[in-house]
């Protein structure tokens, strides 16, 4: 129990005259657990300013990810305790806003190993004079790993060709290529190179950009933690930063999703046992609901009706 809800809880006991050990009975407290009183640990301020270091780094990071750091630093940490320290130094961020979730009809095509699915799209941006960049995205659906970030005041078939082409060269072209219906996208000319390549297509429906989920979400980290982090002077600078940050994505930023691994950690089947143990659930906002639908029922009502009777 916390000093603050102590005080609560005590000045709530004397103001209804009701003894402590009356008390947790009611609300099915032991007294030990109530009389038990949280002391600070001189280890806690090291880790704090550890923690503080992360968020300085890590502009956008929350307690799952600074967690996942220190253990890829060696230190066996419990997510529980690192959550509470990072709500204690003020580190959270901010509560996003909530979206209506499209249940139903699942992302079609979906890759099952490294190179089976590519995904591709546009991402749009301004330097610090106005002028618009046009970015151009590719990421491979099952390692998540961030392929390119081409950048260029306009991209036609041309140009995401030359990038496909360069990105072939490298890797082996993969089975199918996930994109929206742009007409960059739809170019016959491109189309048909595809074709001789033997890169089979698969175009999202019109208005269901859930179909390419992997892409939407890429784009979304790419705008939040560096075009919305970054100032951009013209071309050379956009590309020079986006080069770096998707560098630092692929090698050093963990993914829940691939159990706080880096990409390239993923893609090279890279064990770390650390991580592999005591990982945080990302479903903490549904038990969370659960946990106060539960607190409404019962145990307030039950111990004000018998403690007024």
């Amino acid at each position: 129990m916390t000093p603050q809800a102590r005080r609560n809880y005590v000045h709530a006991m004397i103001e209804l005259r009701v003894s402590e050990r009356r008390s947790c009975l009611l609300i099915g407290m032991s007294r030990s657990g109530y009389r038990y009183q949280w002391i600070a640990r001189e280890e806690d301020e090291e880790l704090s300013a550890r923690l503080r270091a992360i968020a300085g780094e890590h502009s956008t990071a929350g307690y799952r990810t600074a967690w996942a750091l220190l253990r890829r630093e060696g230190l066996p940490i419990n997510h529980k305790r690192v959550q509470r320290l990072w709500r204690e130094a003020g580190l959270g961020q901010p509560r996003r806003r909530k979206r209506r979730r499209r249940t139903g009809e699942s992302v079609p095509v979906k890759a099952t190993r490294m190179n089976h699915v590519w995904t591709y799209d546009f991402i749009h941006d301004r330097t610090v004079g106005g002028a618009p960049l046009r970015m151009l995205t590719v990421e491979d659906e099952h390692t998540r790993e961030g392929l390119a970030v081409e950048v260029g005041r306009s991209m036609p078939s041309g140009q995401v060709k030359a990038v496909l082409t360069t990105l072939f060269a490298e890797r082996q072209p993969p089975e199918y290529l996930r994109s929206d219906n742009g007409p960059e996208f739809i170019a016959q000319e491109l189309m048909e190179w595809l074709t001789q390549k033997g890169v089979r297509t698969h175009h999202i429906a019109p208005g269901s950009p859930w179909q390419n989920a992997y892409g939407e979400s890429f784009n979304a980290t790419l705008r939040r933690e560096c075009l919305n982090q970054e100032l951009f002077h013209g071309v050379l600078d956009a590309r020079t930063k986006t080069g770096l940050w998707r560098r630092r994505y692929n090698r050093e930023r963990p993914h829940s999703a691939l159990g706080y691994r880096t990409p390239a950690e993923f893609r090279d089947g890279v064990r770390i046992p650390l991580l592999e143990r005591g990982q945080p659930s990302t479903h903490h906002r549904r038990r969370e609901n659960g946990r106060k639908k539960r607190d409404k029922t019962n145990e307030p009502s039950l111990y004000l009706s018998v403690v007024r009777d």
